[in-house]
């Protein structure tokens, strides 16, 4: 089923007049970014990464501090992760961190470590799509690519009083389509960061600011006023409660309090950071259960404690109530990491702090320092 939009944009008098007006626009209001100001492939690509999923004043601290450390694809590629998960902490969706590392190691290895210029080269690097590869190419060299992405997306099916969810798949293979057609011969990198900034600053999702629009006489929603209508909803992510356990489990020795803890295991959540005993299992609703998974685990006798608090936080599609308990080894047990095969160690509070934690987990720190 074809798309249903207003195609006034297959006309070139309408696109050029709008991208006039586009580029005027932002000219004058586009935002200082330290990427804007030096934007070499390398540093494109790295705030691309960070900006997926998350809000630009989040991304700035965290993107300053990463060039400070790895300036250059050279010093992505020999960092070591524990260093970069550190850097990283605190923006989530950490797969995209370790798909930097990758892709700086394959850039090392396929290109001498020049990041590539060539559209099919940065395509094949991993955690890289189509619309990063638009985005970084034609921001730093002006390729003529096009750039579809959350803050695009919506201008588009605004302009074009696009009904359908601009996830469908017609629907977005017509707003791909657009995004291409309006690219100017020169100076497309200059129209796609435009489009993206329109949608960041006035093309809001909720209660845009139309009376500041640029393009606003390009707009068939703001022609038919139903900009509470457009773009089609997207299906919402439907939430499921779930019940975890931390267990505070501690170890003191000549006067220094240790807790167990460990990296954790690739494959699983937050692979990489470093956790406390965390049960995640779903039938587990009692302290009790989670005290004899964490027995199990250990092969040892963890006998339940008091709770210290409880977190409430999201990940992916739970809603996760998290209990955090003290526990400790049952009279005549004893725990030495070295003795098993595992990744569970002894670590003081301070060792944790120059450790990649969750957001979670950098919160039962600052806990147990109170």
């Amino acid at each position: 089923m074809t798309a249903q939009h207003h195609d006034a944009w297959r006309q070139s008098r309408w696109r050029s007049e709008l991208r006039r007006k586009l580029l005027a626009w932002f000219t004058s209001h586009a935002r200082e970014m330290p990427w804007r100001s030096d934007p070499t492939p390398y540093r494109v690509w790295v705030s691309e990464i960070m900006l997926q999923q998350t809000q630009v004043a989040t991304v700035l601290p965290y993107y300053e501090r990463w060039m400070k450390s790895f300036p250059s694809v050279a010093h992505l590629a020999d960092a070591d992760e524990a260093e970069l998960m550190r850097h990283w902490e605190g923006l989530g969706y950490y797969r995209r961190v370790r798909s930097m590392h990758a892709a700086a190691k394959k850039i090392v290895q396929d290109h001498g470590g020049i990041f590539p210029l060539n559209y099919e080269d940065v395509l094949a690097l991993p955690g890289v799509g189509r619309y990063t590869a638009g985005a970084v190419l034609s921001i730093s060299t002006d390729a003529k690519l096009p750039v579809l992405e959350g803050n695009t997306q919506r201008v588009y099916s605004r302009w074009i009083g696009l009904r359908d969810s601009p996830t469908e798949k017609e629907a977005n293979k017509l707003l791909w389509e657009l995004a291409e057609k309006i690219l100017p011969r020169r100076g497309s990198g200059q129209l796609n960061q435009a489009a993206m900034e329109l949608g960041s600053l006035v093309c809001l999702p909720r209660n845009p600011d139309c009376d500041s629009c640029p393009v606003r006489g390009h707009c068939r929603t703001n022609e038919l006023g139903l900009q509470d209508l457009i773009p089609g909803k997207i299906k919402r992510i439907q939430y499921e409660d779930r019940t975890e356990f931390a267990l505070i489990l501690m170890n003191r020795k000549q006067g220094v309090d240790r807790y167990l803890a460990r990296p954790l295991p690739d494959g699983g959540r937050w692979a990489g950071l470093w956790d406390f005993p965390r049960c995640t299992e779903p039938a587990t609703e009692s302290v009790d259960a989670a005290a004899a998974w964490l027995s199990e685990q250990l092969d040892t006798v963890v006998a339940p404690g008091p709770q210290l608090k409880t977190i409430r936080h999201a990940v992916t599609k739970y809603r996760i109530s998290l209990h955090i308990h003290q526990v400790s080894l049952a009279a005549g047990q004893r725990f030495v990491p070295k003795h098993h095969d595992s990744l569970w160690r002894w670590v003081t509070l301070d060792e944790l702090e120059n450790l990649p934690m969750s957001v979670t987990g950098r919160k039962i720190v600052k806990l147990l320092t109170l």
